[in-house]
């Protein structure tokens, strides 16, 4: 048996903490913000001079350590704050046979049999009327206000031969009641765990989360079992890296920067997904219209990788099979559906080397279908050379995903010098 040591036990805590104060991505760049605040940042932009800094906007988040001298390259860690989930739509109080629902969009590739069964609560953001204008509001209710039942074996007796189909519109459709069907009903119960009133909600972006707290789990505590592990275990492991550089001395070889985006499961196609200017912008002001080095540049895309399934072995290439507990697995893909290449991919294992953390090698099966990251696009709006690596996870874009105990703490050291270097 692995016992995961005390260190990485304690971080994978930590870790726990973080995705539970963060249902929403927007829940998930204040969590961060209060983090990277504790460590000494201040909200600012690029040209505020040397200092910890950090700029958020919606569900994204972009924080640098400013080095006092002259800037010329970078060492930038991109994750995202999104996760597969269920949305309200504009509209979403749907009735029938006496029973109170909701209309919803699934967001994102999610697994959608995962969502059945489930306690779930609420998360977002309000825009509420502030006179001729309109603030946000962060909302979240915190108890069983919904649940997608799942049809009784009885009236479906062939679903463990021919398997589980649900359509979405159909059947992910949650229950919230009994009664009549009442307009607004669900929106001004989140507007009273708001404080604010109905009338004054002008728009919103709600979803719902599982409620189930992410705890340590295995005999030895060897797993971690959590929501939005994909991919907010890449943020957390990014803004405590880049926070324990904030009370250092001296000064970095590039200048360090953590961008978090929204969006990414969608397709990174927004003003605040990693199609967007918002790190550019960024690094820009940084240079000053100094001349970017690239030499002197690395951009890490940070995203969980598929661990080998024991139950299903036979759906990863044999010769990448990345385990659990094992440190992260840098990612390769000849298609770019993940940026890493052969100088990357070296800077990447010598950076693994000097603070002692083990790596992996993902490939996906060449028969299967790639998902991809923000790694091809942040290259691309960017120019900066680019890898992919992350920690390896099972059940990605489940509402409860698996992790190891260890490899959060291995992924953090190995950003730490990443940053450093």
């Amino acid at each position: 048996m692995t016992v995961p040591s005390p260190d990485a036990a304690a971080f994978a805590r930590d870790l726990c903490a973080y995705i539970d104060a963060s249902p929403s991505p927007f829940h998930a760049v204040a969590s961060a913000v209060e983090r990277l605040e504790a460590a000494g940042f201040e909200p600012g932009t690029p040209g505020d001079g040397p200092g910890p800094r950090y700029l958020r906007s919606g569900g994204s988040l972009v924080a640098w350590i400013r080095p006092p001298g002259a800037c010329a390259g970078f060492r930038v860690l991109a994750a995202h704050t999104d996760s597969p989930n269920l949305r309200l739509t504009p509209n979403p109080d749907r009735g029938a046979h006496g029973v109170r629902q909701l209309g919803i969009e699934v967001y994102g590739g999610a697994l959608h049999n995962a969502w059945l069964d489930r306690d779930l609560g609420c998360s977002g953001r309000l825009a509420v009327r502030d006179g001729d204008s309109a603030t946000e509001v962060l909302v979240r209710l915190d108890r069983a206000v919904a649940r997608v039942p799942q049809l009784a074996i009885h009236l479906d007796r062939g679903v463990n031969d021919k398997g589980l189909v649900l359509n979405p519109h159909r059947h992910l459709a949650p229950v919230t009641g009994l009664g009549d069907l009442e307009e607004g009903a669900f929106l001004a119960a989140v507007a009273a765990a708001a404080g604010v009133d109905a009338a004054d909600v002008l728009g919103f972006d709600l979803m719902l989360h599982d409620l189930t707290p992410s705890t340590l789990a295995g005999l030895d505590d060897e797993f971690v079992s959590a929501p939005r592990v994909d991919n907010l275990l890449s943020c957390h492991a990014a803004v405590e890296a880049l926070g324990a550089l904030a009370g250092g001395q001296g000064t970095f070889p590039s200048t360090p920067v953590v961008a978090l985006y929204d969006h990414e499961e969608v397709g990174s196609t927004s003003a605040t997904g990693a199609g967007s200017p918002i790190l550019r912008s960024v690094l820009d002001g940084l240079l000053a219209g100094a001349p970017l080095d690239s030499g002197a540049s690395l951009a890490c895309s940070v995203d969980g990788a598929h661990a080998v399934h024991p139950n299903y072995s036979d759906r990863h290439d044999a010769n990448h099979a990345v385990e659990l507990g094992r440190g992260p697995a840098l990612k390769f893909n000849a298609s770019q559906r993940y940026a890493t290449d052969a100088p990357g991919a070296a800077r990447v294992r010598l950076a693994a080397e000097r603070c002692g953390v083990p790596l992996q090698a993902y490939s996906h099966r060449a028969d299967l279908r790639c998902g991809s990251t923000v790694g091809p696009i942040t290259a691309s709006v960017t120019g900066l050379p680019t890898v992919d690596l992350g920690a390896p996870q099972w059940a990605m874009h489940s509402a409860r995903e698996t992790c190891a105990t260890a490899d959060p703490l291995h992924l953090r050291k190995l950003l730490e010098e990443l940053l450093r270097s």
